[in-house]
């Protein structure tokens, strides 16, 4: 049982704030990688919640590495997200307000795979091109980025 599961076990579905760690990766044309989610049917970055004990940075690198198959090398803090818009009801009910570090990388390896768990599809998306399946937490995301970097 993971540490959310054991909270669950003892909130149920009431709202719990989780640190949950995001990772822009960029290919070397500047396309961005999403996944296809699976419980929403939403697009979205690769990334995921806190493991006690866990730095942000780690927690950044197992999730890309779970969810894609990919290894990051270095990565950038781009901006830490949190407050109202980012709270999410789950299917299942469960609800978060999710405090989300957001990191930038194009330094990656490995052979790009969905999970099948978490995800059934990654693929990276030119940045004028990206699906409409998208929660608005994403949106926000990927709009303050691309305001920040003039583009």
């Amino acid at each position: 049982m993971t540490y959310i599961q054991e909270l669950r076990a003892i909130v149920g579905n009431r709202p719990l704030i989780l640190v949950g760690v995001l990772v822009m990766v960029f290919d070397d044309n500047h396309n961005l990688l999403l996944q296809h989610r699976t419980d929403d049917n939403t697009w979205d970055f690769p990334g995921g919640f806190m493991e006690p004990g866990e730095s942000t940075e780690e927690t950044a690198r197992r999730e890309v590495w779970e969810e894609t198959g990919l290894h990051i090398g270095e990565m950038i803090l781009f901006k830490v997200f949190a407050g109202k818009d980012f709270f999410f009801e789950y299917p299942n009910g469960d609800q978060v307000f999710s405090v989300s570090p957001v990191y930038v990388t194009n330094d990656v390896q490995g052979n790009l795979r969905a999970d099948g768990d978490e995800g059934s599809e990654v693929r990276f998306f030119p940045l004028n091109d990206l699906p409409c399946e998208m929660l608005p937490q994403v949106r926000m995301i990927i709009e303050t980025f691309l305001k920040s970097h003039g583009i």
